[in-house]
């Protein structure tokens, strides 16, 4: 694997470590939060922080003008529709299936995506890594034995996903245009706004005190911007049907952070589901991302 393509691999499965951290994170947050409203609010604080990132810089301020903005705008409301799909099928259809089913549909999504308009195949061994990295989400989300959810559910997880996969798939097709901070920078703000009609159809009197605050802060400035900006740099370097199944790391950070900061029991299940993400992962990072 050359220097080029490790370098975008390590930024994805950072960005994915950090996506891990969010649900401890928003334990700390008050129990009668709202799922959108937090969505929505992540946004705004990840963008403010991308802006900050973007502006700070000499050669991504001279950018703004070289954006290719149908590919942003199209990228930012992709985003914005997973996080409010996401938040919204985890109510439906809960926690573990919803989980499984966004976070796992994406790799095939953007696969199927690849294959059918790009006209890249990915060679067998890369898709056997996929399917058993995909297999260990589902067993990993799965495994806590939460309500199998309804078929609405299922169709937002789906949702979800797919617009991941959308976002992955327009953010790589124009990385090259611009620096990665001033794209990703402008893909959330089109998302913050997009999504920020929400705080006024959700109650927000939850949204009190330093904690809340806090939790809010790093989930936007952590776990959205930081994690986005290098998310975005690594779409310049893998394939992004490779790397939303690299972002498959996500839930064994949250596993890892659940068993080992939260107290939650280790389950046969659950340590089956995390040996085959990584092992699945592993087969995926030692691909080449060249199409057939």
């Amino acid at each position: 694997m050359t220097t080029h393509r490790s370098l975008g691999v390590a930024a994805v499965i950072a960005a994915a470590v950090l996506w891990g951290t969010t649900g401890t994170v928003q334990t700390l947050l008050p129990p009668l939060r709202e799922p959108l409203a937090v969505g929505a609010l992540r946004l705004i604080f990840g963008a403010v922080a991308l802006l900050v990132l973007a502006m700070a810089d000499p050669a991504s301020r001279r950018a703004w003008h070289r954006l290719p903005w149908r590919g942003v705008l199209f990228a930012g409301v992709s985003i914005g529709l997973y996080n409010l799909f996401f938040f919204w099928a985890v109510t439906k259809a809960g926690v573990g299936p919803g989980t499984a089913i966004a976070i796992g549909s994406a790799p095939i999504w953007a696969t199927l995506y690849e294959v059918a308009v790009a006209g890249r195949r990915p060679g067998p061994v890369r898709l056997a890594g996929q399917a058993v990295s995909v297999l260990g989400v589902a067993i990993l989300s799965l495994s806590g034995g939460g309500p199998a959810g309804s078929l609405v559910g299922v169709g937002l997880a789906l949702l979800a996903g797919a617009s991941y996969a959308s976002y992955s798939l327009a953010t790589s097709a124009i990385g090259h245009r611009a620096p990665s901070t001033t794209l990703a920078a402008a893909t959330f703000a089109v998302a913050a706004v997009f999504t920020a009609p929400v705080l006024f159809m959700v109650p927000t009197a939850w949204i009190v005190g330093p904690m809340a605050w806090g939790a809010l802060a790093f989930l936007g400035v952590a776990a959205t911007g930081l994690s986005y900006a290098l998310y975005t740099w690594g779409l310049t370097r893998v394939a992004a049907s490779t790397a939303v199944t690299l972002a498959l790391a996500e839930p064994v950070t949250a596993w890892l952070l659940a068993t080992f900061a939260v107290g939650e029991p280790v389950t046969l299940q659950s340590a089956l589901g995390v040996a085959l993400i990584l092992g699945g992962l592993a087969v995926v990072t030692g691909r080449s991302d060249r199409g057939r």
